[in-house]
């Protein structure tokens, strides 16, 4: 997974603000607020990067979505079901980032 995603100690030697503010705000305030769960961010944060093609980011937030409570079965099914919305070549890129150790996500 750190191949294929800019990780914390890289992002803020590249860009510390942005990494100060993923930190504070985005994880620090927004995934924190208490009317959607962890788990549920985490499925609505991968429906969003699946539909909008941005699979390098998958790989982590799919892990992130097992530490949420997700399981293997639940992020297949959802992206199965964001095939028929978010169209088949994004449902199918992100399944390969499942399997991210043999094959690396496009």
């Amino acid at each position: 997974m750190e191949n294929s995603v800019v990780n914390r100690n890289t992002l803020a030697a590249i860009a510390p603000k942005l990494a100060e503010l993923t930190e504070t705000v985005l994880f620090g305030d927004i995934w924190a607020r208490r009317d959607l769960s962890p788990r549920e961010r985490s499925l609505i944060t991968l429906s969003a990067l699946t539909a909008l093609g941005k699979t390098q980011q998958l790989p982590w937030h799919i892990a992130l979505g097992y530490q949420n409570g997700l399981s293997q079965a639940e992020i297949v099914e959802l992206f199965t079901h964001l095939a028929f919305y978010a169209g088949w070549p994004a449902a199918a890129s992100a399944l390969t980032c499942l399997n991210e150790q043999e094959t690396p996500c496009p």
